[in-house]
């Protein structure tokens, strides 16, 4: 993580994904039902890579792990892994890595009539106006969470 910016307490570190070999691991052929329960099927379909199905952008995709609650009801809690794609444009409603004030943050992004809102997920948590004397930059966009059940 870049030594001149700081957590506001919601994210925990930064590593980037890196190119090499493919991880390859078994894809069943039949859906699992959520509901009521199925006779299981032993057909594998093929093989699947995670890398294929999680990761568009590979040279601006990092991981990032969380720290702390803000963003709870988003399902995003400590020691979660973010997927975050740098290439992908921050629009309402995303969930973003922030840098505000030098520290980095995972919050959604409001924007509404110009305004630009960094909202937690989590009520005991306020949403962060940003106004023209903040220094705030969008660093990337979550497009998935990894967290163990």
């Amino acid at each position: 993580m870049n030594q001149k910016l700081r957590s506001d307490g919601s994210i925990k570190a930064i590593y980037s994904a890196s190119e090499g070999k493919k991880l390859y691991r078994p894809l069943m052929a039949s859906k699992i039902n959520a509901g009521f329960p199925s006779p299981a099927q032993d057909y594998i379909e093929g093989k699947l890579d995670l890398n294929e199905h999680l990761i568009v952008h590979e040279a601006s995709t990092f991981f990032v792990r969380v720290e702390g609650y803000s963003m709870q009801g988003a399902g995003i809690l400590p020691d979660d892994i973010l997927i975050v794609d740098r290439a992908l444009e921050a629009t309402h409603n995303r969930i973003v890595i922030a840098i505000l004030d030098g520290e980095l943050t995972v919050k959604r992004l409001h924007i509404e009539d110009s305004q630009y809102y960094l909202v937690p997920e989590n009520e005991d948590y306020s949403p962060i106006l940003i106004d023209e004397d903040m220094d705030f930059m969008i660093w990337g966009v979550v497009t998935y969470v990894i967290h163990k059940v």
